[in-house]
């Protein structure tokens, strides 16, 4: 089943078309990833999606109805939830705090019971943090919930992200380089809890990743980006040896003689974080 549909995507910034005519499709309970070079769309196409930017063109179906003009709060509260390339977590609150934060969408007491504080307010505070808890423990997290989210790990701040976007029940989690920074061991725990996200709590995932050990490893389907066109589109073993793909990594020349290696792939898509990425 066809859980988002992107139709056509064109964003423009002044002369610069970042995201160029792009038709993404989206099957509920699948793992995709989007890849590509530096200034590809990636980053920018996430942010149409999710109501960051509003397209120029095309149009954004979640569950058979257009979302392009809404705000990125009701499309949240539609289930499309993201992480980013950079940490936003509030790292002078405690991770439970941070994973209730992420609870907004889910909380409907009234202003009269939250203003007396009456007995709805308490009971969904109480039911708000059992499951805070339940989820930082699915993450691994459940014994750092007093913490400060400052004092955390670098990987245990990626988690604790996911977490926080789990909190608002999403059906579509986008993840916006997942592993970024993280050691072996730590892109191994992430990797594992991506595939937990989707196989455990049937969320369907799209990620950002510029390690294609991940992206080989984790994907079903991939797309590939480049100069904000989308160039490929396919499964793990289709895209590895695409003559398309290989030059826009490599280079020209490169695609008759090159299948695209996990340390050439890794190496060489370092992107900065841009509205373009």
């Amino acid at each position: 089943m066809t859980l988002l549909e992107a139709k056509q995507i064109t964003k423009q910034f002044g002369g610069l078309t970042a995201v160029d005519n792009i038709t993404l499709t989206i099957e509920e309970g699948r793992i995709l990833s989007v890849i590509g070079p530096n200034g590809a769309g990636k980053t920018t196409f996430f942010n149409v999606l999710t109501g960051i930017y509003k397209p120029d063109q095309g149009d954004v179906i979640f569950q058979g109805r257009s979302i392009a003009k809404l705000r990125s709060d009701r499309i949240a509260a539609r289930g499309i939830l993201r992480t980013f390339q950079n940490i936003r977590l509030f790292h002078n609150m405690t991770v439970l705090e941070n994973v209730l934060v992420g609870m907004h969408t889910q909380l409907h007491s009234r202003l009269g019971s939250i203003l007396i504080r009456g007995p709805s307010l308490r009971r969904e505070e109480n039911m708000a943090r059992e499951r805070a808890l339940e989820l930082l423990h699915f993450v691994n997290l459940g014994e750092k919930s007093d913490e400060l989210s400052k004092n955390l790990p670098y990987g245990d701040q990626r988690r604790l992200e996911i977490a926080r976007a789990l909190a608002a029940q999403p059906k579509l989690l986008l993840l916006d380089e997942p592993t970024a920074g993280m050691n072996p061991q730590e892109t191994a725990a992430a990797t594992n809890l991506i595939r937990r996200l989707r196989d455990d709590l049937g969320i369907t995932v799209v990620l950002i990743e510029h390690d294609m050990r991940v992206v080989m490893s984790i994907s079903e389907r991939i797309s590939v980006l480049d100069h904000g066109a989308k160039i490929a589109e396919g499964s793990p073993e289709e895209i590895r040896s695409n003559p398309y793909v290989i030059e826009a990594y490599l280079g020209k020349g490169a695609a008759g003689s090159h299948t695209l290696k996990p340390q050439e792939e890794k190496t060489d898509v370092a992107e900065p974080s841009s509205t373009s990425s």
